[in-house]
């Protein structure tokens, strides 16, 4: 059985392609819901490899992209 898409990629080791990613999408101001989604890691793994590399994602409980409410 396929895994599901948000998560085709748990488990597997982190690519350099990945890791890049990751540091544009945090330069964008993408959630890491988002970003999960995009890589294909839960969100844990997202927020876990970003620590490690002292990437900052942008705050849970604030608006992606930069929006205003």
């Amino acid at each position: 059985m396929a895994l599901p898409q948000s998560i085709r990629n748990a488990g597997e080791p982190w690519t350099r392609k990945e890791l890049a990613r990751l540091k544009e999408f945090a330069a964008d101001n993408i959630p890491p819901s988002v970003i999960s989604l995009r890589l294909g890691r839960p969100v844990d793994s997202v927020l876990t490899k970003a620590g490690q590399l002292g990437i900052r994602l942008s705050p849970l409980d604030k608006p992606p992209y930069g929006l205003l409410t």
